[in-house]
């Protein structure tokens, strides 16, 4: 009986709520004095880092990790619209990440924080747990695989033939077809709340797009 070689590539994609959501944060102080500037932004500083320790080290608080910078500070002598040289100006600034499992505590922090004297909410991105990614991962990728299997088998009964046996299964690109490059076989987008035009925030939790694409090589008879 004759054989046929099918190649094809299978995809999936789903899409999962968010369960956790990261905060990049940040202080910065500017001013003509560097000790008043370094003052003020450590002051700064320590209030975020405290309503961050309240939240992380009580039982089962909303934040499950958190990150700071150390203080930098930088001087630099701006230009006028005239073309003089200004007076030296001081900045310090230091940077903060903090990871939420509780959205409502998360929206309270933000719109705490952004009260405090040289503070600014970066962005907000969204992530799922380790747990639910591994488990989602192996879903995803089992039914692009399946995909795969339909897609061949549908080849196959168009040209007559029966059933269709896996040679192969790779990495997209990897079974010698350059016609396309290469893409991981497992893509996990993270949508990112910024801040827009008008500087307000949006902490609308997003959905969370698993994907996969494997490509896989049978034979028909």
């Amino acid at each position: 009986m004759a054989e046929t070689v099918i190649t094809v590539r299978g995809e999936f994609s789903a899409w999962y709520p968010a369960e956790r959501a990261t905060v990049v944060a940040s202080i910065q102080v500017d001013g003509a004095a560097r000790d008043a500037v370094f003052s003020a932004a450590t002051t700064a500083a320590d209030t975020v880092r405290a309503s961050i320790e309240s939240l992380h080290d009580s039982a089962a608080g909303p934040v499950t990790w958190w990150s700071s910078d150390s203080v930098r500070v930088w001087s630099e002598r701006p230009w006028n619209n005239e073309g003089k040289q200004l007076d030296l100006v001081y900045s310090a600034a230091i940077g903060f990440r903090v990871k939420f499992s509780d959205f409502a505590a998360l929206a309270l922090w933000v719109e705490q924080t952004s009260a405090v004297d040289g503070a600014t909410i970066a962005s907000v991105s969204w992530d799922l747990t380790d747990a639910t990614r591994n488990a989602v991962t192996t879903e995803v990728r089992s039914r692009s695989v399946k995909d795969a299997v339909t897609k061949a088998s549908v080849f196959a009964q168009s040209i007559g033939l029966g059933s269709v046996s896996a040679i192969a299964l790779a990495d997209p690109g990897m079974l010698g077809d350059q016609s396309s490059a290469p893409t991981p076989i497992a893509e996990m987008r993270m949508m990112k709340s910024m801040s827009d035009g008008d500087g307000s925030l949006q902490l609308k939790p997003e959905e969370i797009e698993v994907s996969s694409v494997v490509d896989a090589r049978f034979v028909a008879r």
